[in-house]
């Protein structure tokens, strides 16, 4: 049915593309607060995505699945609102205000540490352990959304676990 509805969104359906978006909003949404760990921040990102389905649609091709390309894009998306956060955090601490800090609400106080680790590992390992570990994917399909082989996923992924071991000083994370 994807298919379909990006065929017609393509040469210019907005109701087709309407549909497009409306039946992979929570999946985007959901991705966007797994990278960034704030439901407001997640709102922000979500939005940006769907702007930019509908200006990259025409160029979407088939060549990966519908939603693997939704994967890069909202992990692009991510990484912009995480570097214009950084900045505005700056920005903030210049003035002498703190950075606003969100926890999800319903999960326990190691979690909430653990993946706030995981989304200050360096880019790339952050991306990897979300993929993987945050949505479930294979090596090999993170490595699609990652544009990059599946080797270097599973690297990233074991340089992460190093990391986060040394930062919570354990054996095993």
């Amino acid at each position: 049915m994807d298919a379909e509805l990006i065929e017609r969104a393509q040469r210019g359906d907005r109701e087709a593309f309407g549909q497009l978006v409306s039946r992979h909003y929570d999946f985007v949404r959901a991705t966007a607060w797994r990278w960034s760990g704030s439901s407001t921040d997640a709102d922000d990102i979500a939005q940006e995505v769907c702007v930019k389905i509908g200006a990259a649609m025409r160029s979407f091709r088939g060549a990966s699945h519908f939603r693997t390309w939704l994967y890069t894009l909202t992990l692009n998306a991510a990484r912009d609102h995480r570097r214009k956060r950084a900045r505005e955090q700056q920005t903030f601490r210049a003035y002498a205000a703190e950075p606003r800090q969100d926890a999800p609400g319903g999960e326990d106080e190691i979690s909430n540490a653990l993946w706030a680790a995981v989304r200050a590992l360096p880019e790339r390992q952050c991306d990897a352990v979300l993929l993987v570990y945050g949505e479930g994917l294979s090596h090999s399909a993170a490595a699609d959304v990652m544009g990059c082989s599946e080797a270097t996923v599973s690297w990233q992924v074991h340089e992460a676990r190093k990391r986060l071991k040394a930062m919570f000083g354990k054996e095993e994370v």
